[in-house]
């Protein structure tokens, strides 16, 4: 018998180019059948998702998640269950001096699936920024030597390439992180922000497979030009970089990201979510994706942009329902109606709807509501961010309501003595 049946949802499945009213069977944590009016007497446990959307798992490219452990990083166990990412692929937040703890305390405990791209820096993202100022923690060979005890948890090395980051060493920290990902044979992801480096710096050094994220940015001059793309960008696109939105605090320009979408670009939408973005405006990838409605893409682009083509990029196996594939399934309510979303300029568009995530289940088994902390007291928070995260703590307080009646308790066991 089949341990699960979802019954009645609309499936968006890019992998297998599904797209209708049908029903999901799972049975030992893998997908046993996708298919229309399946036999409920066949399933263990039949739930009724009539008016949900089902798609597979979400895929969430750029997260932050090595918290405890670095300034960036966020828990995902209290995310995954409310979103419907059962997949997490940590951008940089460890190197080599930390990518075991960050697989041993973060990815094994964790709900979700969780891989790495491991930072070219041996301190990772530690501290704020800074990372690739001393370049004696930029060893390849030691970082390569690192990532090849990790099996299959690493998918990728991060760069992150902008004056800050780099300080007085300009593209040497890039060249080096192009260095260890041909030795992995795995993607690189750069990211962009205030030069220099300048964009069309960077770009030419990408081959096809590297990821650009950032790249609907409105700080990092030289991805667009008098409303097109820069012949840098351009130049990329056509090589066949890889473009992922990574919104993050500061990295949503909505007139960007409309110039990419008119010359052809079709992002990854993922959320760059860390300790501030966690907060808002990024706040979780239904959130994201619903922007990505507001500027025009339909539901089932939206969805193959975080789980299909995600999942391919890195090379793993998730994004899919197709049978055989791990039972990770997200079931969304669709809220149809004008959503207001903002960039992180304060640019608005409205989105035709909204995604609320109602299950999440990785290989079949649904994930257990669990709540995040606050945040830790280094990361700067606006006065509504602030308001809203105190409101949060508040009404998780408040949630459980009290039972202080005689009545509200049944009496299990006579009292010594009473009549039996």
């Amino acid at each position: 018998m089949w341990d699960l049946l979802l019954r009645g949802g609309r499936v968006i499945d890019p992998a297998t180019r599904t797209d209708g009213r049908l029903d999901v069977a799972v049975h030992a944590g893998t997908i046993a059948d996708v298919g229309p009016q399946l036999p409920a007497q066949d399933a263990l446990q039949v739930t009724d998702v009539t008016g949900h959307l089902i798609t597979p798992g979400l895929v969430d490219m750029h997260t932050h998640l090595w918290h405890g452990a670095s300034y960036w990083g966020v828990d995902p166990n209290p995310l995954a269950w409310r979103t419907g990412v059962t997949t997490w692929i940590d951008a940089g937040s460890a190197g080599a001096y930390g990518i075991d703890g960050l697989r041993r305390h973060v990815a094994e405990p964790a709900q979700a699936r969780v891989h790495a791209l491991m930072n070219v820096s041996g301190v990772g993202l530690v501290a704020e920024t800074g990372e690739h100022h001393h370049l004696a923690n930029l060893d390849v060979d030691t970082a390569a030597h690192a990532a090849a005890r990790q099996g299959d948890f690493v998918v990728g090395v991060k760069a992150r390439i902008d004056a800050n980051t780099v300080g007085p060493n300009g593209l040497e920290p890039l060249r080096r992180a192009i260095r260890l990902a041909r030795l992995l044979r795995r993607p690189l992801m750069v990211h962009v922000g205030y030069g220099p480096p300048a964009v069309p710096e960077i770009l030419p050094l990408l081959a096809e497979g590297d990821i650009l994220t950032h790249c609907a940015t409105g700080v990092a001059t030289g991805l667009v030009t008098g409303g097109q793309l820069s012949e840098a960008t351009r130049a990329a696109r056509d090589r066949g970089v890889v473009f992922d939105l990574g919104h993050g605090s500061g990295a949503l320009d909505f007139e960007v990201l409309e110039v990419e979408l008119a010359a052809g670009v079709q992002p990854i939408v993922s959320t760059d979510l860390h300790a501030r973005s966690v907060h808002g405006p990024a706040f979780d990838l239904p959130t994201v994706l619903t922007k990505l409605l507001a500027v025009g893409w339909d539901l089932p682009t939206a969805v193959a942009a975080a789980t299909l083509r995600p999942a391919q990029v890195v090379g793993i196996d998730a994004g899919t329902l197709c049978p055989g594939a791990p039972a990770d399934i997200a079931v969304f309510h669709v809220d149809a109606g004008d959503v207001p979303v903002v960039d992180v300029h304060g640019g608005t568009r409205t989105a035709p709807l909204r995604l609320t995530n109602t299950a999440t289940y990785r290989h079949g088994r649904l994930l257990a509501p669990d709540t995040a902390a606050g945040p830790d007291p280094w990361i700067p928070l606006s006065p509504a961010q602030q308001r809203a995260e105190d409101t949060r703590l508040e009404r998780i307080r408040l949630a459980t309501p009290r039972l202080d009646h005689p009545d509200d308790f049944d009496e299990p066991f006579p009292r010594p003595g009473a009549a039996t």
